[in-house]
This record gives structure tokens, C-alpha cells and sequence, in this order.
């Protein structure tokens, strides 16, 4: 009896298995479009890339996740390539990414500057007798506390752009189609919220330009070409691989000293950076996932004539084609030590209704 149950449904689990294996391999995404999980095999401590899901090749990104998203091109993450991104990680050293923010530091102009103020002190709380649980009776140890209050631009500092930093037209949208009218409010936006970025744990691609071009810094309102990043990745024996995060030292973070407080200096060279034809290759071409540098804006300042805003490449990532935009992240380091391959990881602060992942500290793994 149990052999002839084995004949019946031993063929049955089989194909049942297959089923579901073929299933997963064609599922997909909310906008109906046929996408792959991403794969990645390990050869040499390097990563050999695989179809990432979501990217086209001519096109990039877009509104193809669904109605409802908030994400954009951070969809294409998956355990698969948080794996083969840590994979990248064969010594253990870590590179501090972020710049340290203080009511000095340089800001682009359309922010509000910070201040950091202290709200409790240790000798306060205790002459005031505010709270019961710090009398001399139940405390006489004497214990204290300091807290600060903060009042601080979400713009500021080592940052990600959210998809609703940015609004186009005279409906005021943003990625998505998400309107002004509809999800905007006194207390922060209510889609597109920098509290939804997922936690980023991706391989990463440094293009060191400054170094390309044999400078300690690029020169003011340098545009970074589709060429630069062809020469920086050759130079540098890198490749840029679809799913990749790909950030751009120009050497203006090597002014930002103990907190950024050189204003002077930082705006004279915060104003190179990319070109709206650099961002189209890199997200259409080669697959980035998110781009970044070591300014304020990542794109070039002023917008070259003939542009339809004043800052045309974040028009294109943020509203069009749903990809971030990482600022103000420091390169020095890495650009000292030739890495420009690496693991990427950043985790926004969770506070609902914020515009970006400000004073953040991202680091690289290699």
C-alpha cells in the first residue's frame, strides 16, 4: 500500500516543487511588469551581477512599482544583493561617511541653519526640584542628566534626499504623482516620508573625479560627463553594475575641517557636480540605484541654459525616475585609500513627515 502512495504522488510533490520554483523566478512586480529575484555567485571576493529587478535598460527606473509606492528604485534591494553587497567585505575596515553637523556648518541656501541647545542640565534639574524622582531622599547619589533640544533643518548635513523633497508643476507632485493638495500638511509630508526609506545595505561605487583630473579639488561649476565616468572607471579598474549606488568625490568635503564652519570656501566648490546627461547614463545605462557626492546637491551649479528648472537633476531622480539622492557624504578617506568598491550601508532617523535623512552617519565596508 505505501509503495503504491509513493507512485501516486511521488510525480505530483515533484512538479508541485517545480511549480513553485518556475513561479518564483517569473513573479511580478505591482505594476505587472516580468521581473527576477537577484542572484549574485561569489568568485575571487568579487560579485558576478544578475538581472536586478525593476531596471530597464534605456529607460532606468520610473513609476512602475505600484500607485501606492514611496521607495522608488530602493524596491530593486533584496536579500540576495544585501548579500552579495556584504560579500565585498573581506578585512573588516570601516569608513565613517558622515560629516559632522553644528550650528556652523555650511548649508545650501535654501535651508534653515540649525541650533543645538541644551534643555537639562545636571546642576538645573537639581535647583529647580522639578521632578520628585530626583530628590535627595529617593536619589542620594546625586544622579543628573543633561538632554538637548534641537532645532534643525531636515536638509542638513550628510543626508539623503527623500522623493518628497522635490515638487514640479502647478499641482505641486512628486514622485509617484503623490500632489501637494492631497499629501502635503503642517506637520511634514505624508508620502514619501524620509521615515519609509528602508535601511540601504548595498555594494557601492566611488568615482574620484578631483583625482581624474589631477586636482586636490574640481574647479567651481565643473560638469561631471558621461566621459568623467567612463575615464574615472577605467582609471580606476571599477565597473558600475545595475543596483549599484555610485557617488562622486569632487574634494569639496576635504574643506569641511572639525564642522563645515568655512563657509566661503565650501560655496566656492560646492557648485561642481553632475550634469543632467551624467545622471540619464547612470540610471538608464548603467542601472544606479542611488547617486551621491560630497556637495551639497550633487548636481552642477548653476543649471546649464536651456534647463526647464534650476535643478534639473533632481527633478529627473527624485520625481521621474524615483532615485535618491545622497549629499554631503565624506570621500576622503576612501579616496586616500584607492577603495572604490564597497559596502554601502545608511539608515535614515525615523521621524515622520521629514523631507530627507539628515546629519546622518553612513559608512562604507571593505
Amino acid at each position: 500500500m505505501l509503495k503504491n502512495v509513493r507512485w501516486m504522488y511521488g510525480p505530483l510533490i515533484i512538479l508541485a516543487a517545480g511549480f513553485l520554483w518556475r513561479s518564483e523566478q517569473l513573479r511580478a512586480d505591482d505594476a505587472g511588469q516580468r521581473v527576477q529575484p537577484v542572484a549574485a555567485e561569489r568568485t575571487d571576493n568579487k560579485t558576478t551581477p544578475a538581472p536586478v529587478r525593476g531596471w530597464k535598460k534605456g529607460q532606468g527606473w520610473g513609476w512602475i512599482w505600484g500607485p501606492d509606492d514611496e521607495i522608488g528604485a530602493l524596491n530593486a534591494m533584496t536579500e540576495e544583493s544585501r548579500l552579495a553587497a556584504l560579500s565585498l567585505v573581506t578585512k573588516g575596515k570601516t569608513y565613517d561617511l558622515g560629516a559632522t553637523y553644528s550650528r556652523n556648518s555650511y548649508k545650501w541656501p535654501g535651508h534653515s541653519p540649525g541650533e543645538v541647545m541644551t534643555f537639562r542640565t545636571p546642576e538645573g534639574v537639581k535647583r529647580q526640584g522639578d521632578h520628585d524622582f530626583i530628590a535627595p531622599e529617593v536619589n542620594p547619589s546625586g544622579q543628573a542628566w543633561h538632554s538637548c533640544a534641537l532645532f534643525i533643518n531636515d536638509n542638513v548635513a550628510t543626508q539623503i534626499d527623500g522623493l518628497g523633497h522635490v515638487t514640479v508643476g502647478e499641482d505641486n507632485h512628486w514622485y509617484n504623482g503623490f500632489k501637494e493638495s492631497d499629501w502635503g500638511g503642517n506637520f511634514g509630508i505624508r508620502k514619501c516620508a524620509a521615515d519609509g526609506i528602508p535601511p540601504i545595505i548595498n555594494r557601492a561605487v566611488l568615482l574620484d573625479i578631483a583625482a581624474l583630473r589631477k586636482v586636490k579639488v574640481l574647479p567651481a561649476h565643473y560638469p561631471i560627463s558621461p566621459d568623467d565616468v567612463d575615464s574615472a572607471c577605467a582609471a580606476q579598474g571599477v565597473e558600475i553594475r545595475p543596483g549599484d549606488i555610485v557617488l562622486f568625490r569632487t574634494g569639496t568635503l576635504g574643506f569641511w575641517g572639525k564642522d563645515g564652519a568655512d563657509h566661503a570656501t565650501i560655496a566656492e566648490y560646492d557648485s561642481a557636480g553632475i550634469t543632467l546627461d551624467t545622471a540619464r547614463y547612470l540610471v538608464e545605462e548603467k542601472g544606479a540605484i542611488a547617486l551621491g557626492s560630497d556637495t551639497s546637491g550633487l548636481e552642477v551649479a548653476p543649471a546649464p541654459p536651456g534647463s526647464d528648472t534650476f535643478i534639473p537633476v533632481h527633478k529627473y531622480l527624485l520625481i521621474e525616475q524615483g532615485v535618491h539622492i545622497l549629499e554631503f557624504h565624506n570621500l576622503e578617506e576612501l579616496a586616500r585609500d584607492r577603495v572604490y568598491e564597497f559596502c554601502y550601508m545608511a539608515a535614515t532617523n525615523k521621524i515622520a513627515g521629514t523631507v530627507a535623512g539628515f546629519a546622518l552617519r553612513p559608512i562604507a565596508l571593505k
